[in-house]
């Protein structure tokens, strides 16, 4: 369990990060956040073609993590990780559109709204229903009343958001002629497509259509007018900004495509839509200088989870084990970055393990504030780190979904599987494994018969970890 820290700690956290002046403003905070984006997918990470500028240009401007977990193999409990600083397992988001926020989980926004925050979510929610009418998406409507979770009831006053997911481009849109759910050309006509099926919605009211063209700079257009009036009404602001690419289907614009040529079309727009993304990431932090606070602004990066597909599918996992829905690392180590100027310094990285439960502790001591109760919660500040990159992490990270369980520490990483179904919460008959991260990155040689004692003590610790889960689950916080 993480300690909660006092008032006059935190305090005292912030002057020595802040090198010991006092901060006049608040500082401000956009988690960003790609769908089903792969270890190995943008150019910093080495990829043979796929150009990422922007994401890049933030590698260079700030930390890199080199060992960054989402908090699931899937999107759902990763994004419920990001807004509680909780494993989704303690309130029961177990995998993709399963359960929803619940009303007892205290999120980012909840808890910065009382420091006078404005708080926008932009992008897709998918920790329960938008709507309690008709039909919506995957789950919305009447066939699902009790899943009802809104981000304007979760500590959003802004929001221009979609229960799950939408093509990447035109994302009202289907076109007639799309024989498969991958991929498909755009169309010229609307007349020439079906609706989609997925709509956004602001404060509980549907956006009507035609919605046309790129989905993440359609997604970046209302992220950056709440920037603006935020900076206008000189308030501190935390805005979430969730694109849907580059998650199936992927849809890009002839213009985006054109690089990728000389491969197939489902690797063109798989490629064109994260490039379509990264754009839209450039130009959020060209509004933030324009606006003047990039220096207040904490700016993260991440994805939810790894690639879709099998191997032969274009999102990469570098030369990691496993791809999404795998708790292999493949499946969740994703692209971590974070930029803060005058804070962090630039072309910095560390092999420290981060993961998307450690946002909310490191947005907490940044803003000055305590957690109001004795919950547990699964993440830390990274704070500490963004000043010395060399430091190790303490506490481990935990992973459960379906019938596969991991522990993450420094160097070793316990992982298991059972035999029994995948929607088995708590699966009894494991068969564990061992690996050492450090020197073993891709996962391929299991240390269990080598090392016993050590395979041993990692159960034990991991067995307290889900207990304690088991526990919020079961009886509360």
């Amino acid at each position: 369990m993480r300690p909660i820290h006092s008032p006059l700690l935190s305090v005292l956290l912030i002057l020595s990060f802040h090198g010991g002046d006092v901060v006049a403003a608040p500082p401000n905070f956009v988690l960003v956040m790609s769908d089903d984006q792969g270890w190995g997918d943008a150019g910093y990470q080495g990829h043979p073609d796929l150009k990422t500028p922007s994401l890049d240009a933030m590698a260079a401007d700030g930390i890199q993590f080199t060992r960054f977990y989402a908090g699931a193999p899937v999107c759902s409990p990763t994004r419920g990780s990001v807004l509680t600083g909780r494993h989704p397992y303690r309130y029961g988001v177990f995998f993709a559109n399963t359960g929803h926020l619940l009303p007892r989980e205290l999120t980012i926004g909840e808890l910065l709204k009382p420091s006078g925050y404005a708080t926008g979510h932009f992008g897709k929610w998918h920790l329960g229903t938008l709507t309690k009418t008709g039909l919506d998406s995957n789950r919305g409507g009447d066939r699902n009343k009790e899943h009802f979770a809104p981000p304007w009831l979760n500590g959003f006053d802004s929001n221009f958001s979609t229960e799950a997911k939408t093509p990447t481009w035109d994302p009202y849109l289907r076109p007639k002629s799309a024989t498969g759910k991958t991929w498909w050309d755009p169309v010229s006509d609307a007349a020439m497509a079906n609706p989609y099926g997925t709509q956004y919605w602001i404060q509980g009211d549907p956006v009507k259509g035609p919605l046309r063209g790129d989905d993440s700079q359609i997604i970046m257009d209302q992220a950056l007018t709440f920037l603006r009036n935020s900076a206008k009404e000189k308030k501190p602001f935390l805005a979430v900004i969730w694109f849907h690419a580059p998650h199936l289907p992927v849809v890009a614009s002839e213009a985006d495509r054109k690089p990728y040529i000389r491969h197939g079309k489902y690797a063109q727009h798989y490629m064109g839509s994260v490039a379509a993304m990264d754009r839209q990431v450039g130009r959020l932090r060209t509004e933030l200088e324009t606006l003047g606070v990039a220096g207040d602004t904490l700016v993260c990066f991440c994805s939810d989870n790894g690639p879709e597909g099998k191997e032969t599918a274009p999102g990469l996992a570098g030369a990691l084990r496993g791809r999404k829905r795998s708790l292999y690392e493949g499946g969740i180590r994703v692209p971590g970055l974070a930029v803060w100027p005058g804070r962090i310094k630039p072309g910095t990285k560390t092999v420290m393990p981060a993961t998307t439960h450690d946002y909310l502790p490191t947005i907490l001591a940044a803003a000055g504030l305590t957690y109001p109760d004795s919950r547990p919660l699964d993440g830390i500040s990274l704070l500490p780190v963004f000043k010395n990159p060399s430091l190790h992490r303490e506490a481990g990270i935990g992973f459960q979904s379906g019938n596969q369980v991991a522990w993450i520490e420094d160097q070793y990483k316990l992982y298991g599987s059972s035999s029994g179904s995948k929607k088995e919460r708590n699966p009894k008959k494991v068969r564990f494994e061992l690996y050492d991260l450090l020197a073993d990155p891709g996962e391929k040689n299991n240390l269990a018969t080598i090392k016993p004692r050590l395979l041993a003590k990692k159960i034990e610790i991991y067995r307290a970890w889900q207990a304690s889960c088991r526990q919020s689950l079961e009886h509360g916080p």
